[in-house]
């Protein structure tokens, strides 16, 4: 299939081995809609999804008031929920400067595919999404030749790379599955084969 090469940079890869592909466009875009639909499509084929999003701006995912909340705010650096069903862990940087996405890559431990959003200049292999009425800058295509897609609700400039339909999550999720070399067997028969 025209495109699918691999890029020129060593693809990352989590402690599990998991093959790692970014979402990226500009804002607006509809990345975070693509992500969500992804997820659910790869998850019914059996691949045990991860997913990484990257933000901007500050943010909690513990609650006023809750347990967790209140062990942060007494001045833990990293706090761990743990129950029966999930875990979550919130840690405070305080100054510290983000981690790479090559560390926190290493986080990851139980996943066949991990789909990063955002991390737009990061050298990982990246489907670009562009949608009318978003907000544009440059295509990433043009300079970043880890672009291996573009995912557009129009028709566009690719560059040499296969152009999706943005709405077409099978599509998009049998591109990527074919480019990772990952094949489901059905979520019934226990989960994936990797070719």
């Amino acid at each position: 299939m025209r495109g699918m090469t691999e890029p020129d940079t060593p693809s990352l890869r989590a402690r599990s081995g998991a093959r790692v592909i970014g979402i990226v466009g500009w804002k607006n875009s509809g990345k975070t809609t693509l992500v969500e639909r992804l997820i659910a499509e790869l998850s019914r084929r059996g691949l045990r999804i991860a997913s990484i999003k990257h933000a901007h701006h500050s943010f909690d995912i513990d609650h006023a008031g809750t347990d967790s909340d209140r062990h942060r705010r007494a001045g833990a650096g990293e706090v761990l929920v743990i129950s029966r069903r999930r875990w979550a862990m919130i840690g405070e940087l305080d100054g510290i400067p983000e981690p790479p996405l090559t560390e926190v890559l290493g986080w990851f431990s139980h996943a066949d595919l991990i789909l990063v959003e955002g991390y737009k200049s990061e050298p990982i292999p990246k489907i670009e999404v562009r949608r009318t009425g978003a907000s544009h800058g440059p295509p990433l295509t043009g300079t970043d030749p880890q672009v291996i897609a573009v995912a557009a609700d129009s028709s566009a400039e690719t560059h040499g790379r296969p152009l999706l339909a943005l709405d077409d999550f099978a599509a998009i999720a049998d591109f990527i599955m074919a480019w990772a070399g990952l094949r489901s067997v059905g979520a019934a028969a226990g989960g994936l084969d990797r070719r």
